[in-house]
Parts: C-alpha cells; sequence; structure tokens
C-alpha cells in the first residue's frame, strides 16, 4: 500500500486553510480580551475544529472519488474501546495535577479559592448559594458525565480528519512513524489559536512547540483508539474527554503557571502520558496487531 500523496497534500491545504482562516479571524472584532473577541474566538474556533473533518469529506469524495462510507463513521469497533476513551482522560488529567504538587509547580488548596473567586466573580455577589463543596461536586461529575458527550460532537470533526482520514493514509510508513507524523502535523495545525495565547498564556511562542509535542503524545493515545476500533468515534469521544477535564487539576491547584503544570496540556501533564504511552508498548498493545490482515481491510471493512 502506498502512500496518496495528492490526496493527502489536498487534505492538509483544505484542512489547515480552512482552520487558519477561522482562528485568524476573531482579531477582526474588538480589542485583545474584550468580550467581542472573545466572543468571536469560541464561534470561529468552534467551528475550526470541523475544518479537518471536512476536508476529509471533500477530498475522499472528489479527490479520491471514494465512497464517503470509507471513513468509516457507521463503524464503531471495539465498545470496550470505549471505556477507555471515556475514563483515561480524568485519570491522566488528575495525574497531571499530582506531578505539579509534587514537583512544586502549584500550591495544593482544598478550599478550592480559585473556584470559589471565579464564581463570586461571575455572580457580582460576595456569597456563594451553596458550599464551594457543591459546587465542585457538580463541576467534576458534568466535566466526566455530560461534557465529553457534548464536546465528542465538536471533537468529531478533527477526529474524522486526523485519525479517520490522514492516519490511515501514513500508515504504509508504519504504525509508529504515522502515529507520531500524525501528531506533529496535528499540532502545528493548532499554531494560530496559541499565537494568540490559548493553552499557553504568556508564552505563545514556546506553546508552539509545546502543543506539537502535547499533540504528538495525545495523538498516539486516540490513534491508539482508532487503531484498535478503525472508528472515529472512539478517539472522538476520547478528544471530547480530554477538552472536558484537562485543567481540572486547577480547580485543586493555584499559583501554577499553567504552561507548565496544572492542565494535561502542560509540561506536567506530559509525563502521565508518556507513562501510559510506554505501558501500551510494554503491554503489547501498542502497534496494534493487524493478525496478518492488511491496515486498509481493518479501517476499511466491508460492508
Amino acid at each position: 500500500m502506498n502512500i496518496q500523496r495528492k490526496s493527502i497534500i489536498w487534505f492538509l491545504t483544505l484542512a489547515f486553510g480552512l482552520a487558519w482562516i477561522l482562528f485568524l479571524l476573531p482579531l477582526a472584532f474588538g480589542s485583545p480580551g474584550s468580550p467581542v473577541r472573545q466572543a468571536a474566538a469560541l464561534v470561529c474556533w468552534s467551528a475550526a475544529m470541523w475544518a479537518p473533518g471536512l476536508a476529509a469529506i471533500l477530498v475522499t469524495r472528489f479527490v479520491e472519488r471514494e465512497s464517503l462510507g470509507r471513513l468509516n463513521f457507521t463503524h464503531l469497533g471495539d465498545k470496550r474501546a470505549y471505556l477507555w476513551a471515556w475514563l483515561l482522560p480524568p485519570v491522566l488529567a488528575l495525574l497531571a495535577g499530582v506531578v505539579t504538587w509534587t514537583l512544586g509547580l502549584g500550591t495544593l488548596d482544598l478550599t478550592f479559592t480559585a473556584m470559589r473567586a471565579q464564581i463570586t466573580s461571575a455572580s457580582g455577589t460576595s456569597s456563594l448559594p451553596f458550599p464551594v463543596q457543591v459546587l465542585v461536586a457538580i463541576n467534576l461529575s458534568a466535566a466526566i458525565t455530560i461534557a465529553p458527550l457534548i464536546n465528542t460532537l465538536f471533537a468529531f470533526g478533527e477526529e474524522l480528519g486526523w485519525r479517520g482520514y490522514l492516519l490511515p493514509r501514513l500508515l504504509p510508513l508504519g504504525q509508529g512513524r504515522a502515529l507520531l507524523l500524525s501528531g506533529v502535523i496535528w499540532g502545528v495545525w493548532h499554531a494560530p489559536a496559541i499565537l494568540q495565547g490559548h493553552n499557553y498564556p504568556g508564552h505563545p511562542y514556546l506553546g508552539v512547540l509545546l502543543m506539537v509535542g502535547f499533540c504528538v503524545l495525545l495523538g498516539v493515545i486516540l490513534g491508539w483508539l482508532y487503531l484498535r476500533t478503525g472508528s472515529p468515534w472512539a478517539p472522538a469521544l476520547g478528544h471530547g474527554a480530554v477538552n472536558a477535564v484537562a485543567s481540572l487539576p486547577l480547580v485543586f491547584i493555584t499559583g501554577v503557571d499553567i504552561t507548565y503544570g496544572g492542565t494535561l496540556a502542560s509540561l506536567a501533564g506530559w509525563l502521565p502520558m508518556a507513562l501510559f504511552i510506554g505501558w501500551l508498548v510494554w503491554s503489547r498493545r501498542l502497534p496494534v496487531s493487524t493478525a496478518g490482515v492488511q491496515p486498509a481491510e481493518i479501517l476499511f471493512p466491508e460492508a
């Protein structure tokens, strides 16, 4: 199976072109930090998440002239993988918090000062309607249960492109190289948003490099979910869960620079992801065994 260079070039051109326009569009609305700019960024950046998926659909249908069923969005695969997709991200996020605290990058705060200040600031009052512990419990419950499902609707746009389209077409390089290269591409794709202060405020240029590293590590995990199921839905759920819980440690930790700790995207978050990937390799879950079957037959099964 050869790499389809023409198709990949078309896919990357559309995925990057459409998304970067949307990433940069909020710059035309108001001053930095203004409500108008923030609202525009929310709308445009949410729409940008579907640029890779749209690119995958257009290239599959009009460049490769294949059925859209080749993208496997009607296929679910191994159902057990969805438990990994749902439950692994909060565990990794909490471990990122433990690493942050252990390395002295933040201070453990079980009085939830940060959340208390955020809620009172948003409500304009100095008192809370419920004990802060109740609000923390509600917040955590929603982040682990409802939020991943909602986020999956947006994350599916990215995963249909990065894992559902690009990863299978890079597999002739080998699973390892395909996972690493697709992760690098995914990380660079975020550059316009990172340069505007997203994820790594105060360190926009360093943030671009850190985002690439984060996307390589997370991309290996999401790619493992895809290779295990042959479906973009499993990594989409995992992606949605990550977006829901990535900042979970900030509920318990204060005084932290989120470039270096406190979130799954920070340097402290790299360690638990790397350890999990190491366990996948050690336990021979990665590379995913194809049992003598060609990747195209696994990822693009006959109906």
